[in-house]
């Protein structure tokens, strides 16, 4: 596998489409082990068999014609009648916008792209400084893959062979935390430099009631889908449909918003997006087949117990690992390839697969913050016209208390798996 890991990163350097080049290293690994040429196809093909895979594209289906019913706009007005009489208070509605948005989006870099948008223009005419405003949306939009049905989250549980519904569940409080830790860390960046409230005064209860029960359906949405997985009412896959059923429907009868340019808009993306989702996890199944072939987990996991037994050790080692790897790579891609080789290390170190799912995805998006390639850091960067150092800079307390959330999650595994064993 040495050769197949050397191959891959020399194609991704020079340029590559990143599923050619997993494809291709990855068929080099039959052509080293004189193994029969038909398995890579067979392999390839395998991949998508797998009836839980059918949840990914309804999913994303159901998060694009969300996002046409007018949920984005209610989920605004609502995070701005919660927060905007504190400091930086438009910094503070991103964040709490984006968890809200999470059940409807399911995509960091989605969401930092739309909240650039919608929120940039408000923070630069309040002469926020370019950096912070930029760590804003960076660290806000990673909130979306806690809050169910997160797509990193659903692809970790069907490789892995982990119950999608308790990771959905596990997700929700690690998702509170990060929006509780950013909105600190931007009140103290806020007191610092001395930005003002976006409202005069709090909002009176009534407005907060009326402004929420406008968005009740997008709120409803992820417990509802935790609901009706615990009470056995579907399965994953049709947890998809029935997110496509209630998506159309709250578009048509209760907002009345989701037009048919809209629909055909959402079909149009989805294909989009699910097209590249599924090539990548096609052409990863040769990965997946040559790893188990050479026993890589197993030699990883006796690697690992070699310098320690202890769980959260091991742990700390594999989050090292991960975040160096998702500062070269996207998080997505990542999941894949190393998914099937890290649930039996986990497991074989007595460490929770909820938990290790958790926090494996957390840190993979993360990296999408980080130089050189973070693809959610160049994003706001770019939009805001900020360097990188600025970026880092003005937006240190926000990473800090990313940082910090994330050791407590790897030392305290209750707060993921608290919930999930509660509900199942």
């Amino acid at each position: 596998m040495m050769i197949v890991f050397a191959a891959f990163l020399v194609l991704v350097a020079i340029g590559m489409p990143v599923a050619f080049a997993i494809g291709i290293s990855g068929f080099l690994f039959f052509l080293t082990q004189e193994l029969m040429l038909t398995i890579p196809v067979q392999v390839t093909l395998t991949q998508t068999q797998n009836f839980a895979m059918l949840a990914i594209p309804l999913f994303i289906f159901a998060g694009n014609a969300l996002n046409e019913t007018g949920l984005t706009s209610r989920l605004m007005s609502f995070a701005s009648a919660l927060t905007g009489h504190l400091r930086a208070g438009l910094a503070h509605v991103g964040v709490v916008t984006s968890f809200m948005m999470g059940g409807v989006t399911s995509s960091a870099i989605g969401d930092a792209t739309m909240f650039s948008r919608i929120l940039g223009p408000g923070m630069m005419a309040r002469k926020y400084i370019p950096g912070f405003a930029a760590g804003v949306i960076g660290t806000s939009c990673i909130i979306v893959t806690m809050v169910p049905p997160g797509t990193g989250l659903i692809l970790y549980g069907t490789l892995g062979e982990v119950s999608i519904g308790r990771l959905f569940a596990a997700g929700l409080v690690p998702g509170i935390l990060m929006t509780l830790v950013l909105m600190a860390a931007i009140s103290f960046t806020a007191k610092k430099h001395d930005y003002k409230p976006e409202r005069p005064h709090r909002e009176p209860v009534g407005t907060v009631v009326r402004t929420g029960f406008k968005s009740i359906w997008a709120l409803l949405f992820p417990v509802i889908l935790i609901a009706g997985l615990r009470f056995g009412y579907f399965t994953p896959s049709e947890a998809g449909a029935f997110a496509v059923a209630y998506a159309v429907i709250v578009g048509l009868l209760f907002y009345r918003e989701l037009t048919w340019k809209g629909f055909k808009r959402a079909l149009s993306n989805t294909v989009s997006d699910v097209g590249m989702i599924m090539i990548l996890i096609t052409l990863s199944g040769s990965w997946s087949y040559g790893l188990s072939w050479d026993r890589i987990p197993q030699q990883l996991m006796g690697f690992l117990l070699g310098i320690t037994e202890n769980p959260a050790a091991i742990m700390f080692i594999l989050v090292t690992a991960l975040l160096i790897a998702g500062m070269f790579m996207d998080s997505t891609v990542l999941i894949l390839l190393l998914t099937t080789m890290l649930v039996p290390v986990a497991g074989g170190a007595g460490i929770d697969p909820i938990h290790f799912g958790i926090v494996m995805v957390l840190t993979l998006t993360l990296g999408l913050l980080t130089p050189p390639i973070g693809i959610v850091m160049l994003i706001v960067c770019s939009f805001f016209k900020t360097t990188i150092p600025e970026y880092f800079r003005e937006s240190v307390y926000l990473f800090l208390a990313m940082a910090g959330l994330l050791v407590v999650i790897i030392l305290v595994p209750g707060i993921t798996t608290w919930l999930p064993n509660l509900i199942y």
